[in-house]
C-alpha cells in the first residue's frame, strides 16, 4: 500500500486520471447492472446523468497515458479541468434528481419512460399490460436511504475532487516548466 501511495505521490496527473478513469469505469459498469441485470429502467434524468461518464472516462483514460508517456502539462491541465466541469455539472443535476425524488421540487415532465414498440395489434393488450412507466419522481431502489442519483452525487463529487487534484498538480508542473 504505500508502495501505492508512493507511487501516487511521485506522478500525482497519472494517478488523479488512473483514479478517475477506474471509478468512471466501475460507475458505467454499476448502472449497466442495475438497467440489465437487476432490471430497473433509467428515467430520462437517469440517462442524462450518464452522459458525463460516457465523456470523462475516455478523457482521463487518454490523461493516463498521456501522463505516463510525457504529455505537456498544460494539456494535461486542460484535460483535468474538462473533467472537473463535466462532473462538476453532473453533480448538480444528479442533485437535482435526487431532490425531485424527495419531492423538494418538481421534475421535468417528460419523466415518463421510452416509448417502446408495441408490436402487433394481437400482441397490444399484452404489451400495454407489461409496460412499465419509468418516472424521476419516485427512487426505484434505496440503500440506507439514499436512492442512486444521491449516490451519483457522491461519485461526482469525488471525481470532481480528484479532477481538481490532477488539475493543480498539473499546473504547478506547467509553472515549474516555463520557469526553466
Amino acid at each position: 500500500m504505500t508502495d501505492l501511495l508512493a507511487a501516487a505521490r511521485q506522478n500525482v496527473p497519472q494517478a488523479a486520471a488512473a483514479i478517475i478513469a477506474v471509478v468512471g469505469l466501475a460507475t458505467i459498469g454499476g448502472f449497466f447492472f442495475f438497467q440489465y441485470v437487476l432490471g430497473y429502467p433509467p428515467c430520462p434524468l437517469c440517462l442524462e446523468q450518464r452522459i458525463p461518464y460516457y465523456f470523462t472516462v475516455p478523457l482521463a483514460a487518454m490523461l493516463w497515458l498521456g501522463a505516463g508517456y510525457g504529455a505537456r502539462p498544460k494539456v494535461l491541465t486542460l484535460g483535468f479541468a474538462a473533467i472537473f466541469l463535466a462532473m462538476l455539472w453532473n453533480t448538480g443535476l444528479a442533485a437535482f434528481h435526487a431532490g425531485v425524488e424527495w419531492r423538494f421540487w418538481p421534475g421535468p415532465t417528460d419523466c415518463s419512460g421510452p416509448i417502446n414498440p408495441l408490436g402487433g395489434a394481437g400482441d397490444l393488450m399484452k404489451s400495454l399490460q407489461s409496460i412499465r412507466v419509468v418516472r424521476c419522481d419516485e427512487a426505484a431502489w434505496r440503500l440506507f436511504g439514499i436512492s442512486l442519483p444521491g449516490y451519483n452525487v457522491l461519485v461526482s463529487l469525488f471525481l470532481v475532487v480528484v479532477a481538481a487534484w490532477g488539475a493543480k498538480a498539473s499546473f504547478a508542473r506547467a509553472k515549474t516548466e516555463d520557469q526553466v
